[in-house]
């Protein structure tokens, strides 16, 4: 059974409740006054090399974001500098947005991105995803996708991050799925 993933909400005022270094490294964002941030954890009953065989395709999101229906990349070839347009399914509310890669790095197992375009109303949205090894042993991994995005004219924070948490959260499960699907296979 695949663990549900867990919310971390950072206080604009406080840093009392910002996770240990190296996660605070990656995961604290400033933020202005007409944005908000979130952080959602998800544990994987996989290795971390099998999640990150999944999560470092740039190329390819749509192997475990349910939303996305196509990729392709515009410029470049995975690196830094990348630009992808992704094609989301119907019924949400864009069509396509244009991303940048904006770290990649193999060694710590982060990955970054922003939104630079595309007819989504998630503007300056950057996210930072992080694989870490799980206390107690190496098939189990750690994931946290945190990220900043502008609070859209008309809505609230609270309706934006409920809005992009729920895809986070959805994007991270079926990340869960595929990851122990593929580590079971390799047993």
């Amino acid at each position: 059974m695949i663990s549900p993933p867990h919310l971390y909400r950072p206080s604009s005022t406080t840093t009392a409740a910002l996770p240990p270094d190296p996660v605070s490294r990656y995961h604290t964002h400033p933020v202005g006054t007409h944005q908000c941030c979130s952080a959602v954890i998800q544990p994987i009953t996989a290795p971390v090399s099998t999640v990150w065989s999944v999560v470092r395709r740039f190329d390819t999101p749509q192997a475990y974001k349910n939303f996305v229906k196509s990729c392709d990349v515009l410029i470049g070839d995975g690196d830094v500098g990348t630009l992808r347009e992704v094609r989301v399914i119907s019924g949400m509310p864009a069509a396509r947005s244009t991303e940048r890669l904006e770290i990649l790095d193999e060694e710590r197992h982060v990955l970054s991105f922003s939104m630079v375009g595309g007819d989504h109303r998630l503007s300056n949205y950057r996210s930072v995803t992080t694989l870490h090894s799980a206390p107690g042993g190496t098939d189990r991994t750690v994931v946290v996708e945190s990220y900043v995005v502008d609070i859209p004219p008309g809505n609230t924070r609270e309706d934006t991050c409920v809005f992009v948490d729920t895809i986070v959260k959805c994007n991270l499960q079926s990340l869960a799925k595929i990851a122990e699907s593929l580590a079971r296979s390799r047993i």
